[in-house]
């Protein structure tokens, strides 16, 4: 098992039994910890595997946003804002609730946070005065969830 699989294993060693992948959950779950690389680690590992599957665009999707928030800790915000385009189209397809997930609550997180950006003409950093959102997920435990 290499490292990275090994730290995957270990985010998401009490993410089963709630009726999703366990590395779907992981993902939500490292989100909302603001664990925004590790979320798109965990989550990378189900989207190379669905490359054929109905989600893959969804899961592709999920990860630019979780990239998008990685540029905003590290004070990347074109970068941010060019993964939330990304982010959009990819989720964008998908019906109204899609995995357990309101896509249109999605979508409007997405605009939120990269017109906090554009508004701004790129010069301030919104999670240097917002909390990051919160992603819900039927079965999980949330708290101040935005999506």
């Amino acid at each position: 098992m290499s490292s990275k699989s090994g730290k995957i294993a270990e985010l998401i060693k009490d993410c089963g039994d709630r009726g999703w992948d366990p590395h779907y959950v992981g993902f939500f779950e490292c989100f909302n910890r603001e664990l925004f690389f590790e979320a798109h680690e965990v989550l990378e590992e189900l989207w190379l595997a669905n490359r054929q599957g109905p989600n893959y665009s969804f899961y592709k999707g999920l990860i630019q946003l979780a990239g998008a928030f990685v540029h905003l800790q590290k004070d990347r915000l074109k970068p941010a804002v060019a993964l939330f385009n990304l982010a959009d189209r990819n989720i964008g397809g998908y019906a109204e609730n899609h995995e357990g997930v309101c896509v249109r609550e999605l979508l409007n997180l997405i605009a939120d946070w990269r017109g906090r950006i554009v508004d701004f003409d790129f010069k301030i950093n919104p999670l240097e005065n917002a909390p990051a959102p919160k992603l819900d997920l039927p079965g999980m435990e949330s708290t101040n969830s935005r999506a």
